[in-house]
């Protein structure tokens, strides 16, 4: 049901109703323009092709319901909640906004990514809502893309990166038409979470993407930097998988149902040996995701980074303390008396590697291999790349973070943890399961207001990485820590 008082906003290829949370003028109050349609639905002749703009319409279209998403299903219980939407118009923005139709505002923009490993996630979980944003005079936009194989997958006579490409055209419709919903379009921060922040940095590192934004946050990063050869390799497993042949033609005969199902089958390891995953995912990274081809992705992201790409925009970067620690605590009986170096070892650590790492770990060390084991993924995948990172950029304005508090639901510092801080969205559903019934507000201001910082202000409030080496701001860390230490990524130097 609509009401006389929902915003309209007139963009140049037609009009969409919002609808406004509180009364229009009151403190806190904003307005949101959900599912609205950046490109055409990536359906068939337009599936595996680049985005395409779609065309004008009449009337006013409704936007206060989420579009359609690329994760299809139900997904079970994650660690966010991130629902499914079915439809065909995957590709849609949500714009989250104080000031709707005030094309005077020139508010700052925070454009978010979500992550899911490249294969999964959803722009419409009510996390990613830009409430606490806006009531600090930020417009707020989350963006869809393609995953899996439809987005990142390698098809002959179709072009590459198709999901980083729907990344950029979402950011080029903010560019032109964010002025309508009070934003400022020279005034972009980029964020996202986990391959959302590796997304992040893919951006940050690719010279197509340096006129879209100004600014970058990326929690932890999962970068995707898959090789060409190994995405052409996935690319045909898949096909003998699917029955066809590995061609534009063929791939397009598949559902992409059927494609998501098989998806994983064409990069998993037969093994009975519990390690197994964790072996394939820090020997050749995450399956699918952005390729280096040469064209729109030309080099690593790193050294994209070290050639000084990027280096004109500000950086925050960090990570949880053990964003994978969860996945190994059910080992924690059958993994008690193997020595810590002999499990390295079995999930491929170098043996170079293995002392010097053990012994800057000694906290976790005793813990148990399990601790051990998870601290090394979460080093190897998440935390090794902020440090990385942040060398990478030499004397350019980097920030380096560290989110240290444990869950008291799940006893790790772990992956997505930070999400509701950072959002300051505590009080909603799902957040309990990880950050227990009392989260501590003191942290979501600390979090949640360095972003605002750096979105608004371009410096979130520590030491940069350049002026003081090794520097990092801690949230949630042992009360009598001090907030800003010299050593916080000291443990991951092995790895670097």
């Amino acid at each position: 049901m609509t009401s006389v008082s929902d915003p309209v906003i007139t963009l140049s290829f037609g009009a969409v109703r919002g609808r406004w949370r509180g009364e229009p003028g009151d403190p806190g109050a904003s307005a949101a323009f959900l599912g609205i349609p950046f490109a055409e639905p990536p359906i068939g002749d337009r599936r595996f092709a680049a985005p395409v703009p779609v065309p004008p319409w009449d009337g006013v279209r409704d936007a206060t319901a989420y579009g359609a998403t690329a994760q299809r299903g139900d997904t079970g219980i994650t660690l966010i909640p991130e629902p499914s939407v079915e439809g065909d118009s995957t590709l849609n923005v949500n714009v989250f906004t104080p000031r709707p139709g005030d094309t005077d505002a020139a508010l700052p923009v925070l454009v978010y990514i979500h992550g899911g490993g490249f294969t999964s996630g959803s722009p419409a979980s009510p996390w990613y809502d830009g409430r606490a944003f806006n009531r600090d005079g930020v417009v707020t936009v989350s963006i869809s893309y393609r995953l899996g194989f439809d987005g990142f997958g390698e098809v002959p006579g179709a072009p590459t990166n198709r999901g980083v490409r729907d990344w950029l055209a979402a950011l080029e419709w903010v560019q032109r038409h964010i002025r309508d919903f009070g934003g400022d379009p020279t005034r972009v921060t980029i964020a996202g979470q986990s391959a959302g922040g590796g997304a992040v940095l893919t951006l940050l590192g690719m010279p197509a993407a340096q006129h879209l934004f100004h600014s970058a946050w990326a929690m932890s990063p999962a970068l995707g930097d898959v090789p060409a050869e190994l995405a052409r390799t996935r690319a045909q497993r898949l096909a003998e998988l699917a029955g066809v042949p590995a061609t534009l033609d063929g791939f397009r005969s598949v559902p992409e149902g059927r494609l998501l199902a098989l998806q994983q089958d064409a990069t998993k390891e037969e093994s009975k040996d519990p390690l197994a995953p964790v072996r394939s995912i820090l020997r050749t990274g995450l399956p699918w995701g952005p390729v280096i081809d040469g064209d729109l992705i030309p080099q690593p992201t790193m050294e994209s980074l070290r050639a000084g790409v990027g280096a004109d925009k500000a950086l925050v970067v960090g990570a949880t303390d053990d964003e994978f620690t969860m996945i190994t605590d059910g080992l924690r009986v059958p993994l008690r008396l193997v020595p810590p170096g002999l499990l390295l070892r079995r999930i491929g650590a170098d043996r170079e590697v293995v002392g010097p790492y053990l012994a800057a770990n000694g906290p976790q060390r005793r813990k148990g291999g399990a601790a051990v084991i998870g601290r090394f993924i979460s080093d190897t995948v998440f935390r090794s790349t902020v440090v990385r990172a942040a060398d990478a950029r030499g004397d350019a304005a980097t920030w380096v973070y560290a989110f240290s508090w444990p869950s008291p639901t799940r006893r790790w510092s772990l992956h997505c943890l930070d999400v509701p801080f950072w959002f300051d969205a505590l009080d909603l559903d799902g957040v309990a399961a990880i950050a227990g019934d009392n989260p501590p507000r003191a942290l979501a201001d600390a979090v949640h207001g360095s972003a605002v910082a750096l979105i608004r202000d371009g410096d979130p409030g520590w030491p940069t990485w350049a002026s003081a080496p090794g520097t990092a701001r801690v949230f949630g860390g042992p009360a009598s820590a001090p907030d800003v230490v010299r050593d916080a990524f000291a443990s991951v130097a092995a790895l670097v």
